[in-house]
């Protein structure tokens, strides 16, 4: 049984409720220049932060810029090398110097506060990633002086994943404690790398449990434990989204054979500034439509949890990429954001990501990196050190069908696009959500 097919809407509607959801954004309050960005008279209770300007559409840049870290060295080496790339489009060779230059000046001279962050016993591996840093910007600088693009791009992804390595080794404990009443839940503390082989090739997918730590862990429990192994995509709609997940038999997502339940995994929404993430409402009904994702919608592959459109904690096993590039669309503006859990972002094999349509089958999903940071319920330990115990939750009825629609309401001039109501049937098809952008 799966998940209700998704309601198309018109350009019209779209249109619309686009330009009505803008223009509620900007009255609000103080307009978006403070609503979206700190103004520098606070300091955020996490400093995991993406840049103003247009949106990012690379997500590995987005899985850097959600590290919760504040070192602010590291930081801008980081802005100075993923600048290269939007000045090299436009073939302006002077500020990709300028980029090339500061980043070299601060990874010379301020190697100390690059370290600053490390733990004492992963300091001699920063040393050594940070000489190889230094090689790698002299070989950038010499492509550079060739004005080689193909080569200035693959040497800057290069220093750019090594800038992700320093940043992550800047990670101390893990950030917040999940509450407790999600300890009978897998969670994974950290990230993880899976992999996963389809009749078309291979996907590499990275996961935040940083941000996400249920929805990560959940998806990383079942990759474990085989459960994609041999799933169809159940549908694909192009530049909008392609969904995986769901099991042989009547069942809609994962029932775990310890308890034989099903497996609720909740809403789940870090927002930039907030301290740990917002479970089981939507953004919008929490009253926040101003509010950021430290994760987005924004790039293409982006890795999201579907449910029904009116349990926000109906989720399980069903997981869709995002295929659309919002270029002009900042993070937090559009229908999507804070409405589904993203948990990670494709980071190798778009080329295959493009090919794959309904029907297409996951052949094999492995993790590859960063299994030890799952921990299971059994073994979940809160802050406190204790051992946590695992709960029974109830079994979430399934069989009815969905009939999504956005209505607006802006009565009190305060108030957003309302979140649209589904059922489930049976013999329906998948259904995710709804977007003006599709």
């Amino acid at each position: 049984m799966r998940f209700s097919k998704i309601l198309k809407l018109d350009w019209y509607k779209r249109l619309t409720q686009t330009s009505l959801l803008a223009l509620l954004l900007v009255t609000l309050s103080f307009g978006l220049s403070g609503a979206w960005w700190d103004s520098g008279n606070s300091q955020p209770a996490r400093e995991s932060r993406l840049p103003v300007g247009n949106a990012i559409t690379d997500g590995k840049a987005l899985l850097r810029y959600s590290l919760p870290i504040d070192n602010q060295s590291v930081r801008d080496i980081q802005a100075s090398l993923e600048d290269i790339s939007t000045q090299l489009r436009a073939k302006r060779w002077s500020p990709v110097g300028r980029d090339l230059t500061k980043a070299a000046t601060i990874l010379s001279d301020r190697a100390e506060k690059l370290l600053a962050d490390i733990p004492e016993e992963k300091q001699p591996q920063a040393e050594a990633l940070i000489a190889e840093m230094n090689q790698g910007i002299t070989s950038l600088r010499e492509a550079v002086e060739a004005k080689d693009r193909e080569k200035i791009s693959i040497l800057r992804g290069q220093l750019l994943s090594q800038v992700g390595e320093l940043e992550e080794m800047m990670m101390g404990d893990f950030p917040f404690e999940v509450p407790s009443e999600y300890s009978n839940l897998p969670q994974l503390k950290g990230r993880a790398t899976v992999e996963m082989t389809t009749n078309k090739g291979n996907l590499t997918v990275v996961v935040d449990g940083y941000s996400a730590p249920v929805t990560a862990g959940n998806f990383v429990d079942l990759v474990q434990r085989g459960f994609y192994n041999g799933l169809e995509f159940i549908r694909a709609e192009d530049f909008y989204v392609l969904q995986v997940g769901d099991p042989p038999g009547k069942e809609e997502g994962f029932v775990d054979p310890a308890t034989g339940q099903y497996r609720a995994i909740p809403l789940e929404v870090l927002v930039r500034g907030d301290s740990e993430p917002v479970y089981g409402i939507t953004l919008e009904d929490a009253g926040r439509y101003r509010d950021q994702p430290v994760l987005p919608f924004s790039a293409y592959g982006t890795v999201a949890m579907a449910r029904p459109g009116d349990d926000p904690n109906g989720g399980s096993s069903q997981f869709f990429f995002f295929l659309f590039e919002p270029e002009l669309t900042p993070a937090g503006l559009n229908l999507l954001d804070g409405r589904y859990s993203v948990f990670g972002y494709l980071v190798e094999g778009k080329e295959v990501l493009e090919k794959l349509k309904e029907g297409d089958v996951i052949q094999s999903a492995k993790v590859v990196k960063g299994v030890e940071n799952l921990v299971t319920p059994q073994v979940a330990q809160g802050s406190s050190g204790q051992k946590q115990t695992a709960t029974k939750r109830d079994e979430i009825e399934s069989a009815k069908v969905v009939e999504e629609a956005e209505n607006l309401v802006d009565s009190q001039g305060t108030q957003a696009i309302a979140e649209p109501e589904a059922v489930i049937t049976p013999d329906s098809q998948p259904a995710i959500l709804d977007t003006p952008t599709s």
